[in-house]
């Protein structure tokens, strides 16, 4: 399934991802119902990324602070290692994880990466990073698994409690995530080469590529912006699925 995101600059051909289907039909459903069309690329950041989505943009005055508008609903997460923020992957906006741990995403809004290129030593950090990412999701769903003993304990001010049950589920997740590698060998040659975002893997859902108009997005990631990443001249889109 493709989609073409129509702008004064260019035309972006996306490929959306089978693998991601909750992302995939609901993007496509909000196409065909013209729900973008008219709706700005409302943040800019140089050398990072564009977003759009947000319906409230549509006829937005100059100076409106935007992001906060969507459907009333959110989207379940459907991260894949697999699937990552390569130069062009096309991912979707969420809340951040201190009021949305489960990491659904918003239900329009999205992101297309731009980032850069990294060298090896600075992947090499990435993926350490990534490794303690993981380490500490699975312990916040082992915590989240133990919520009603953990409350039981700060109840009766257990403290020798708590932390052993801390260091036995710290050592749970460590073991857990002992196989994952962080940045495969894969994505260590594409955002070396290719560029992209490699922090924010595993954070956010990618549910798509873009396969044509890479130079429409530099070109709107290069735009200059003013408060709150908006950018000064506003871009317009209108998006449509390619039979």
């Amino acid at each position: 399934m493709k989609v073409r995101i129509q702008t004064m600059l260019g035309d972006i051909v996306v490929r959306l991802y089978d693998e991601t289907p909750i992302h995939r039909d609901n993007f496509v459903k909000l196409v065909k119902e013209g729900y973008y069309d008219g709706t700005l690329f409302h943040r800019v950041i140089k050398d990072f990324m564009i977003q759009g989505g947000d319906p409230d943009s549509k006829g937005a005055p100059a100076g409106k602070m935007l992001g906060m508008g969507g459907p009333d609903y959110t989207l379940e997460a459907e991260i894949k290692d697999g699937l990552f923020h390569k130069r062009g992957a096309l991912a979707a906006a969420r809340q951040g994880d201190e009021v949305n741990p489960d990491r659904r995403s918003s239900g329009s809004q999205f992101y297309i990466v731009w980032g850069q290129k990294y060298n090896e030593g600075q992947l090499r950090q990435f993926s350490k990073q990534l490794k303690m990412q993981k380490i500490q999701t699975v312990f916040n769903q082992l915590a989240s698994a133990h919520r009603d003993e953990i409350m039981q304990m700060r109840r009766e001010r257990n403290r020798a409690g708590l932390q052993e049950l801390q260091d036995r589920l710290a050592a749970e997740a460590e073991q857990r995530a002992k196989d994952y590698t962080g940045l495969t060998e894969e994505k260590l040659k594409i955002y070396s080469s290719v560029g992209g975002t490699p922090h924010l893997d595993g954070q956010y859902t990618v549910f798509g590529e873009v396969e044509e108009g890479l130079d429409v997005v530099e070109m709107i990631q290069g735009s200059a912006t003013g408060r709150g990443d908006r950018p000064i001249d506003d871009i317009e889109m209108r998006i449509s699925v390619i039979d």
